[in-house]
């Protein structure tokens, strides 16, 4: 049961995303029908850096929910019990984890805080409970399959000595006005070490197929030039906004 290093993956996207955020912030300001222009759209009329325009001039006004329309599906492995549930609770995602029931956990995997890796009696310790887990979860199987138990009944209750650091795996679809604050929050460099670590890869990946929307995507204090957690939660990078407006 060795500690594992997340792994973020693009599985897919929606396709031509820029023409279709384009078509769809038309449409809202077009009296014409964006279908009879999709074409033109796609054949690169207007260019991608006038479409680009048009849609972050749109955006600086507040009006986002054509970005909607845009989807990104992440595989991610690697990952923590802890991590995963921060994440389903960004509600406007769709989440398919690896079931505890249906998957065997006798010999999991973990993930090992940074901390804790760099400490050698808290490593130490760290890595023989989770051993010690591994034998009771190995123990409580045995025990109930000898009673006739069998399959998921067996592993629905031994899961149950399980720790949060225990591996999954999980894939994630969110659209892009989603993503953009699921980065405002998770990018922070208040949030947890294991969620900004996966947020700032899916981040990286997303730049490279939409920069138009996710160049300048991060935590909220990129986009404002202030943290907004106020005076007893900022980090320093960016003056709180008390300090701003004097």
């Amino acid at each position: 049961m060795p500690p594992v290093e997340a792994r973020v993956e693009l599985l897919a996207h929606t396709p031509d995303a820029l023409e279709l955020i384009y078509a769809a912030f038309r449409q809202c300001y077009h009296a014409g029908y964006v279908g009879d222009m999709w074409q033109r759209l796609l054949s690169g009329e207007p260019d991608r850096e006038r479409q680009a325009e048009f849609v972050a001039q749109i955006l600086e006004s507040g009006h986002a929910s054509p970005i909607e329309h845009v989807a990104f599906t992440f595989a991610l492995s690697g990952v923590s019990r802890a991590l995963t549930h921060q994440l389903v609770r960004h509600r406007l995602g769709s989440y398919s984890q690896q079931s505890q029931r249906y998957v065997d956990a006798s010999h999991f995997d973990y993930i090992m805080p940074p901390a804790i890796a760099k400490h050698a009696a808290a490593k130490e310790r760290f890595m023989r409970f989770m051993d010690e887990v591994g034998a009771a979860y190995r123990d409580i199987k045995e025990l109930l399959e000898a009673e006739g138990h069998m399959g998921a009944k067996v592993n629905e209750d031994a899961r149950f000595v399980l720790p949060q650091a225990a591996q999954t795996q999980i894939v994630v679809t969110m659209n892009c006005r989603s993503l953009l604050n699921f980065f405002e929050q998770r990018c922070c460099l208040r949030a947890q070490w294991e969620i900004r670590a996966v947020a700032d890869k899916m981040l990286d990946k997303c730049r490279k197929v939409l920069p138009e929307i996710f160049t300048s995507a991060g935590a909220k204090c990129e986009r404002l030039q202030y943290c907004p957690e106020g005076e007893r939660f900022t980090c320093g990078r960016y003056p709180s906004a008390s300090k701003r407006s004097k």
